[in-house]
């Protein structure tokens, strides 16, 4: 077990145990990585049922601050990712769609629930099926609602994404273009641009 732990270590980090003072060698890019996965700062988009279950998670008893995402942000400027949790409607959307738009580079988003991922038991017309038409989700997890370790569970499966990112830096310094929703043509504009 520990061997595997130390050998996980020196996938992104180089060490040299011989090395007199203990010295670590690494890369920025994996250096930045490890900093942005364990200081994650959540913008919770609770709408129903799903966000109790968020709720649970982040109280002690499964305490989502070991994995470093213990800080809510309800500013979208100071927010690294999304947690969408529950129905997001078609009157909904534009807001959804502008607090993301408002959150710095880089971000990520997470649809928790059967209602986020696909629209769930809601099947009417005022009901969006599925937050992937307005926003880029990077972390679907299903249940209705999903348990607190399902929730973690999701958050660990972020941080992995986070770890694997080759160039976390590039472009950085300049303006990006919006990232673009998957799915966002199967929904009328009007709903994503409030007209």
């Amino acid at each position: 077990m520990a061997s595997d732990n130390l050998q996980e270590i020196e996938t992104n980090f180089m060490c040299d145990p011989d090395a007199d003072g203990g010295f670590v060698y690494t890369t920025v890019e994996a250096a930045i990585n490890w900093m942005h996965k364990y200081s994650l700062w959540p913008m919770p988009m609770g709408t129903s049922c799903c966000a109790i279950e968020y709720m649970a998670a982040s109280c002690s008893r499964y305490d989502i601050s070991r994995f470093g995402a213990e800080v809510n942000r309800y500013a979208p400027r100071q927010a690294d990712f999304m947690f969408i949790c529950g129905t997001i409607t078609y009157k909904m959307a534009a807001l959804v769609r502008r607090i993301w738009d408002q959150m710095p580079e880089p971000k990520w988003c997470i649809a928790c629930g059967a209602c986020a991922c696909t629209g769930g038991m809601f099947r009417s017309y005022s009901v969006l099926q599925g937050v992937d038409k307005i926003v880029p989700v990077d972390v679907y997890i299903s249940g209705c609602p999903p348990r607190p370790e399902a929730l973690l569970q999701g958050l660990i499966t972020l941080q992995d994404k986070i770890m694997a990112t080759d160039h976390p830096l590039k472009g950085f310094f300049k303006e990006h273009d919006l990232r673009k929703a998957p799915n966002a043509a199967t929904i009328p504009a009007n709903v994503i641009t409030q007209d």
